[in-house]
């Protein structure tokens, strides 16, 4: 049970500005992640709000032990979930990318962070590794959202987001909220992962925001800034943070997963980054990754071959009107080049011949060749 009572949040009766970006109506004819699971490991997801509860799945507890993760003390993992599966209401225009994936809560932290301060409990790294694993091997997940960072690397959890990614899970990771104008920027864990999708966050305007970690490690961004979320209990809160720039790309994923059942984790991130925005920095940055997630690119775009073919050498066809032209020239080319060697022969003989009787008619005094008569 939670200690503090679930708070009375209001409803947002607009439409967010990421929703009016990424736009969940339009990509609903395309896909709505029916099918997917995606694991948020995180502090729960309350099932009880009327946006998320049948979306919710039983999960599970690592850090109370409690029979599900269906519960939320803090509501940072229902304010994740509801960016990835919160269903459409007549009461807000707020809703998820991928309405009808399934959520997979899996309760690992209810720590938050205060005035700078990191309050609330945490579960250890291997309990974190246990959840990826839980994820995995038990919950059946086709994508893991981590909006929970690392500030130090480990073991346990490096080899566990390992072994999801060998398992063919699509594991999405927050870069970290503590980038500062000082130049701090740590490297943050999973994000920084062989084979995790880092995820930075941007204003609505596609800037970075101030307090995105920025390095290698980011493959796109996504709107993180001022978002709005589904609040445990009721109605929505704003937020923002990296933590709420993920759950778009994990829902973005979902979607591309329902619509391309056949496509490997490879293609997968391949479509995600190949048709993501443009953003400042080239194409691939430390800030932006591959630039600015596009969710419906992602879903419409026909993709040309991740390596160019190597251009085939050229043939002839006898039916081919412009290979028969193409002989033809050569051929009178080759004519007039022959005929054109035979004259200058010609000439140089004729000049020879001329050569050699002036020669021998200098010789003799220019007299006849013919004998004296006698």
């Amino acid at each position: 049970m939670c200690e503090s009572p679930e708070p009375k949040n209001p409803v947002t009766k607009g439409v967010p500005i990421e929703d009016q970006m990424y736009a969940p109506k339009r990509l609903a004819p395309l896909a709505t992640g029916a099918g997917v699971r995606v694991a948020v490991i995180d502090s729960g997801v309350d099932a009880d709000h009327a946006q998320l509860g049948d979306k919710v799945d039983k999960g599970a507890d690592f850090l109370h032990n409690d029979n599900s993760g269906r519960q939320d003390c803090v509501g940072h993992g229902t304010a994740v979930a509801s960016l990835i599966a919160a269903g459409p209401s007549q009461d807000t225009g707020f809703q998820g990318l991928a309405p009808d994936a399934t959520i997979v809560p899996i309760r690992i932290s209810e720590q938050q962070e205060i005035d700078g301060e990191a309050v609330g409990e945490r579960g250890t790294p291997k309990q974190f590794a246990d959840a990826i694993d839980f994820a995995v091997e038990q919950a059946d997940a086709d994508v893991i959202n981590l909006s929970l960072v690392m500030t130090t690397d480990n073991t346990d959890v490096k080899r566990a987001v390992q072994r999801a990614v060998d398992a063919g899970v699509i594991v999405v990771a927050a870069a970290g909220n503590n980038a500062t104008a000082e130049g701090g920027n740590p490297v943050p864990f999973p994000a920084s992962y062989d084979g995790v999708i880092g995820v930075g966050a941007t204003t609505a305007e596609g800037t970075r925001a101030t307090y995105s970690q920025h390095g290698k490690y980011v493959d796109i961004a996504a709107v993180g800034d001022n978002v709005t979320v589904a609040w445990r209990g009721t109605g929505h809160a704003v937020v923002q943070g990296t933590s709420f720039a993920a759950p778009f790309v994990s829902a973005t994923v979902a979607l591309i997963k329902q619509r391309f059942p056949d496509a490997t984790p490879d293609e997968i991130f391949r479509r995600l980054t190949a048709t993501a925005d443009p953003a400042p920095g080239g194409d691939k940055s430390d800030d932006y990754g591959y630039g600015l997630l596009n969710p419906y690119r992602a879903l419409t775009e026909s993709l040309g071959p991740a390596t160019r073919a190597p251009r085939p050498p050229a043939v002839m066809s006898g039916n081919d009107p412009e290979a028969a032209a193409l002989a033809a020239r050569r051929a009178r080319s080759e004519e007039r080049a022959m005929l054109f060697g035979a004259i200058g022969m010609v000439a140089a003989l004729l000049l020879g011949v001329v050569a050699l009787i002036m020669r021998r008619g200098r010789q003799r005094g220019w007299r006849p060749a013919t004998p004296d008569p006698q």
